[in-house]
């Protein structure tokens, strides 16, 4: 789907990554990506680390976010954004959807 003008919804691929977390990746180019993390209630997104810029939109539900070291609660609406190499990671607090953008596109969520 690398650099599709049109990428619907039904035509992308969910993959389990983790208990209770799916990700679906959609449109992206060499320098961006768009992926849609769905999170059960409970579920982790381990700390980590990349050297992609990313930026998180929370669709809906509740997680605790931890960012460079600091904690917080963020719901729908909320916005982060984690520079290239920082460590971060959550919790899921409600069941919930993250939008995340990344800058370069990450090659490692797919098999071009």
């Amino acid at each position: 789907m690398k650099n599709e003008r049109w990428v619907f919804y039904k035509d992308t691929v969910p993959e389990n990554v983790g208990e209770g977390v799916v990700r679906r990746v959609l449109a992206y180019s060499d320098d961006l990506m768009c992926v849609e993390n769905t999170f059960k209630k409970g579920a982790v997104g381990a700390l980590h680390h990349h050297p992609h810029t990313q930026i998180t939109y929370v669709a809906s539900g509740k997680f605790e976010f931890e960012i460079d070291g600091v904690k917080k609660i963020v719901q729908k609406g909320d916005t982060m954004c984690k520079r290239n190499d920082v460590i971060h990671g959550c919790v899921c607090l409600e069941d919930g959807v993250l939008i995340d953008m990344f800058n370069p596109y990450r090659k490692d969520f797919v098999k071009d």
